[in-house]
């Protein structure tokens, strides 16, 4: 009986080529435990590999849509026609079916006008848990221990924008930097205090400051009395917009009452 040629199993892995191919990663962690900033490039890299479409949309934002736009107009309209209609009361308060006219006609026109023209409108910058988790991932390199700055307890988001408490932080420079790379995406606001002789950390508002007008243009920063806020691009036309529309309406809404006194006296 003739014994079988035994043949090499080439499907199975030797130990030598298992510690082959995991050098490469045991060199990756190493590299990233000694550099923290690399670890996170890599995160951020990761992040943008896997949702590509969602940055995209976050920095152009999307138009609202017909439907929030009919809503704007109506709403628009509403205004006016409270606005008329209290003029229509003070003249004569007897004519209530005008009354009516005045509040019913004038949303309708509004939504039927002015809703395909706000439909076009941009939506604001996207800010959800996940803007939040980025935050966190890169800014965590800086943190300094229990005790001290840590991006679970100074690293939070209060629905409008990632605010980034920076007392009792080292490295304020490192942090405001990393920070702004996320601002051109998201709002981020610092908080810094009032910057008094009196206050905990004096020198923190204008240090964050002085740094933050050589990164970043005047239209994208806003300063509070207690914060700093830095937008990106999206949301700064998008509060533009929304100032344009305002001065509109104020501007607008006394002529019509003006004309609608005229006319009901």
């Amino acid at each position: 009986m003739k014994k079988k040629a035994l043949t090499p199993n080439t499907h199975r892995p030797t130990l030598r080529s298992r510690l082959r191919s995991a050098k490469p990663f045991f060199s990756m962690s190493n590299a990233t435990t000694h550099n923290p900033s690399s670890l996170a490039r890599i995160n951020a890299s990761i992040d943008e590999q896997h949702q590509p479409r969602r940055d995209m949309s976050t920095k152009e934002g999307e138009p609202v849509g017909l439907g929030t736009g009919l809503q704007a107009g109506a709403f628009m309209g509403l205004y006016l026609g409270f606005s008329l209609s209290v003029v229509s009361v003070l003249t004569d308060p007897s004519q209530l079916q005008r009354l009516a006219t005045l509040m019913c006609i004038p949303p309708m026109l509004g939504a039927i006008l002015l809703g395909p023209f706000l439909a076009r409108r941009k939506r604001p910058v996207f800010l959800g848990s996940k803007p939040l988790q980025v935050a966190r991932e890169l800014l965590n390199p800086f943190n300094e221990g229990q005790g001290h700055w840590r991006v679970l307890s100074h690293v939070k988001s209060d629905g409008m924008s990632i605010r980034i408490d920076m007392h009792n932080l080292t490295n304020v420079v490192g942090v405001v930097d990393a920070a702004l790379e996320l601002a051109d995406h998201h709002s981020v606001r610092f908080i810094v205090g009032q910057g008094v002789a009196n206050s905990r950390q004096p020198e923190l508002r204008a240090k964050v400051l002085n740094r933050i007008e050589e990164k970043v243009s005047v239209a994208r920063r806003k300063r509070s009395a207690k914060s700093i806020e830095v937008s990106p691009e999206p949301t700064v036309k998008y509060v533009d917009q929304q100032r344009k529309i305002n001065r509109a309406i104020l501007i607008l809404l006394p002529i019509f009452s003006f004309f609608a006194w005229l006319e009901m006296r």
